[in-house]
């Protein structure tokens, strides 16, 4: 996409992955506004309707953060817990902190790679020597925006010892 002009959405930014790819992270006590998604088989139900009810409340309590990070525990085949980024408490919404050192690697490509992805993530920390205690993925573009941009960038986070 070099050299060409990115038509924004007005709904998702545009992704840029040099940022986040093969570094090491690490937070203490970060916060972010938590809440859960109902899945089928791994598959969001409800995941567009959580992030546009939470936004508005950290819209409302000012606290969007710069870059909006969205992070993404996949609990189970029936569920997923999201954290969303943000700068201070927010009223009405449940708030979390996660501190620890993170492996970071970007991948890029329909979502149905997300277990190839999990799986080389994997192989990535243990060549650095670590082991993975939790595994979160950042989905940087909703479905309709990453068709717009033409990529669909997902980085994942390695929770290191």
């Amino acid at each position: 996409m070099e050299n060409q002009t990115i038509k924004l959405t007005g709904c998702c930014e545009p992704f840029d992955p040099n940022p986040w790819q093969d570094k090491e992270i690490t937070w203490q006590d970060k916060i972010f506004v938590k809440d859960q998604v109902t899945s089928f088989l791994h598959i969001p139900l409800n995941m567009g309707a959580k992030i546009i009810k939470n936004m508005k409340l950290i819209e409302q309590a000012q606290a969007k953060a710069p870059y909006q990070l969205m992070l993404t525990d996949e609990k189970s085949l029936w569920g997923a817990d999201i954290y969303i980024d943000v700068v201070k408490e927010v009223p009405g919404a449940t708030m979390a902190k996660i501190s620890g050192t993170f492996l970071t690697k970007v991948f890029e490509g329909p979502y149905k790679n997300a277990g190839q992805w999990a799986k080389e993530m994997e192989e990535y920390v243990q060549a650095k020597g670590k082991t993975m205690k939790k595994l979160y993925f950042s989905y940087t573009t909703c479905p309709k925006c990453a068709k717009v941009y033409g990529e669909n960038y997902v980085v994942l986070f390695g929770q290191i010892d």
